[in-house]
């Protein structure tokens, strides 16, 4: 039987050592301030939970000021399960948003267990929400390149053109520096998620237009926001808002030069290294077989096609 104290069994404590693990799993901030998030509101409906009336939660919940973290992590299965139909009473979260928090969850109770915070993960038998198969819009190549060239401005224009010739997230397209980009080798060294460093490969057009833009800066952001800091995310999104059709975000972009990619070259491990994903299971998600292919396979091999007839 594990002993487990007052400062180590309370969320209060662990919370700040999970922060920590996280911090030295290069999380990112914006992750790292979501997971403890839903975390510190387990943490303050376990406390509800275990001190108030359930009668009087729903109440309590809408002003968290009374609520506390000096609560025991070690939860049984059955707790996390009522948790989340209490959540689903009151918001109707979409089965992603819900996805996100599990996965918050079973992230925080991994941690625990594997340090002797808990004697069992009640994360294990959690279902979770099916989502519903969404054919994810994104743009052919000729639609990219009218898309790009319908872009007068000289800086947003080639924010687009970055994003789609390389792959890269909006988060690595906004920290490139000068001095990350090889014009002979036609590559660029970049920073991705975890801090984990990776080389994209970019044509020589875009080089041309990027050597043109910079001028003769040798080093710092290729792309400038304020203060002279590198541009920001939103100032991206805001690019794409302005000059995109409606859906088409930059993660969009990205998936076209996945699709793309893969239609040309049947490489998926290439596409996979390319965009940066530590599991090809990620990189599944981003291809389509295109109607051009599918339809040249059903014409080739169904027994009931005119161009298919046994003779």
């Amino acid at each position: 039987m594990k002993e487990i104290t007052m400062d180590t069994g309370y969320f209060s404590g662990w919370l700040k050592r999970y922060r920590y693990y996280l911090r030295m799993r290069n999380y990112s901030p914006r992750t790292i301030q979501s997971y403890e998030h839903v975390i510190k509101h387990l943490g303050y409906y376990l406390w509800l939970k275990r001190h108030a009336e359930p009668e009087d939660i729903p109440e309590l919940w809408k002003d968290l000021s009374k609520a506390r973290l000096d609560t025991e992590v070690e939860t049984p299965y059955a707790a996390i399960g009522e948790y989340l139909a209490f959540l689903t009473s009151l918001y109707p979260y979409k089965p992603k948003t819900l996805h996100r928090m599990i996965s918050a969850m079973s992230s925080f109770y991994r941690f625990l267990y594997t340090q002797g915070g808990v004697e069992k993960n009640p994360m294990i038998n959690i279902e979770r929400p099916k989502i519903k198969d969404q054919e994810m819009r994104y743009l052919k190549h000729n639609q990219v390149i009218a898309l790009i060239n319908s872009i007068a401005d000289q800086r947003d224009r080639l924010v687009v053109r970055t994003i789609y010739a390389t792959g890269v997230r909006v988060s690595e397209l906004c920290g490139i520096d000068v001095e990350d980009i090889d014009f002979e080798d036609h590559t660029i060294r970049i920073r991705g998620k975890g801090g984990k460093i990776r080389t994209v490969f970019i044509d020589g057009d875009t080089l041309v237009e990027i050597r043109e833009f910079i001028g003769e800066r040798q080093e710092g952001p290729v792309f400038i926001g304020q203060q002279g800091e590198h541009i920001s995310p939103r100032t991206v999104q805001h690019i794409f808002k302005k000059y995109a059709p409606l859906g088409i975000t930059p993660h969009k972009i990205r998936h076209s030069y996945a699709s793309e990619l893969y239609r040309r070259s049947k490489n998926l491990k290439v596409v996979q290294e390319n965009l940066g994903h530590s599991s090809i299971k990620t990189t599944e998600i981003y291809l389509h077989t295109d109607l051009d292919e599918r339809k040249r396979i059903y014409t080739r091999y169904f027994p009931l096609s005119d161009d298919n007839v046994e003779e």
